[in-house]
């Protein structure tokens, strides 16, 4: 599809943070922690997401992740801690507040609708829309939504089809290409990959995990959820290790091995060279 002008792309949201500069702290979790009713699922963690950098996020089944990220996203409260965001407290009530802060979750699902163009899975809740009969009838947008979704696309330098054709006929790395596009067209400061390349080809992985580094190279915070040691090493600047709840270790992946990453991950101890931490 061709795109005879670029649409403007609506201003962010009020309360949406300024992107700031490569390297600087988006978002910092001091001493949170999560409790439900006698279980702690987060105990005291800290942690700096910077902007223009990828880190992974990494731990063993039941070691905090979920709940980390659900308490990124505004889906659960913390019992204790406090967030800053770009320089200020915030409190990420809902889903919607982290929208508004710039914080863009692509889940493992990743909340497309099959049966739904491309274009229209861009704005599943945000749809752009005119009245035709004020207070009676509202009709979509449709090119417009178009332009804004092709413009998108190609700043990600994403290659599909057609925006016509509906999301169930794409591959699964194109799905979640179109999913990840989606969360940078909403002003993402904070992107949040939960296992990206799960279920991908070889070739779709690398897609996706140079799309990852893109987006870090345009000053996007990039959270990459993932089990695969190869995907780590490869993709992120940054580890940090959950263990029951707690932040194990945080390494420079530059300066560490999959070996040592999965000695933390199974016994929660930081290696010996943990002074190497960022």
């Amino acid at each position: 599809m061709s795109v005879s002008a670029p649409y403007q792309a609506a201003a962010p949201a009020s309360g949406t943070p300024s992107p700031g500069e490569a390297g600087s702290c988006f978002l910092k979790l001091t001493n949170v922690g999560k409790r439900f009713g006698g279980v702690t699922a987060l105990d005291g963690v800290s942690l700096d997401v910077r902007r223009g950098e990828v880190l992974g996020l990494l731990g063993d089944n039941g070691a905090g992740k979920t709940t980390l990220v659900k308490v990124i996203s505004g889906v659960h409260q913390p019992t204790s801690g406090e967030i800053h965001c770009a320089g200020e407290p915030a409190r990420i009530t809902s889903p919607d507040r982290a929208h508004e802060l710039g914080i863009e979750t692509v889940f493992q699902d990743l909340a497309l609708v099959p049966n739904l163009p491309v274009a229209d899975n861009f704005f599943i809740g945000r749809e752009s829309t005119f009245d035709l009969v004020p207070g009676l009838i509202r009709i979509l947008r449709k090119r417009e939504m178009e332009r804004d979704a092709a413009e998108t696309l190609k700043q990600l330098d994403i290659h599909i089809p057609s925006l016509r054709v509906n999301v169930d006929a794409l591959s699964g790395g194109q799905r979640q290409a179109i999913a990840i596009a989606r969360a940078i067209r909403w002003k993402a400061n904070l992107v949040i990959l939960d296992e990206p390349t799960a279920a991908l080809s070889v070739p779709e992985q690398n897609k996706v995990m140079e799309l990852a580094r893109r987006l870090a190279r345009q000053g996007v915070a990039v959270i990459y959820i993932t089990h695969n040691m190869d995907d780590v090493m490869r993709v992120t600047d940054r580890i940090a290790v959950l263990y029951r709840g707690r932040l194990a270790a945080e390494l420079k992946t530059s300066q560490t091995n999959q070996n040592e990453i999965v000695g933390v991950i199974m016994s929660g101890k930081p290696p010996a060279a943990a002074a190497r931490t960022a």
